[in-house]
């Protein structure tokens, strides 16, 4: 498998230690993950940043556009843990997810804070 490309709000301490955790599983670097809020996010001109930042967008390996739920679904499968979000892709399941997902990612900034302390965070960096 070649890369697939994850966008990400790098301002989001709930989603940098996503992406941490994501990085730290891919062994066989597949992942490319792109803060939509650094200067390299220029590079990917067709991905609207907005959107991006509405929910998580990413381009696997022939290019085609991946969105929310299973772009989690995509990416943690290329590390070897999809069966931990392969439930919220079943057929039954799976509208239910979804409307869950937009709603954490419409709050994830106070669901942050809550969680972690802090909502936002200007110099979050993957590790």
């Amino acid at each position: 498998m070649g890369q697939f490309t994850l966008f990400y709000d790098g301002t989001c301490p709930l989603c940098v230690k996503e992406m941490t955790s994501l990085k730290k599983h891919d062994e066989s670097n597949q992942l490319l993950l792109v803060d939509i809020h650094d200067q390299n996010f220029t590079d990917y001109p067709y991905i609207d940043a907005k959107q991006a930042s509405v929910m998580l967008h990413a381009l696997n390996e022939e290019g085609k556009l991946l969105l929310g739920l299973d772009v989690t679904y995509q990416a943690w499968s290329r590390v070897g843990k999809g069966w931990v979000y392969a439930p919220t892709r079943w057929i039954i399941l799976r509208p239910l997810c979804d409307k869950i997902y937009l709603w954490f990612a419409k709050n994830r900034y106070s669901i942050s804070r809550w969680l972690t302390g802090s909502s936002r965070c200007e110099s979050c960096r993957l590790k």
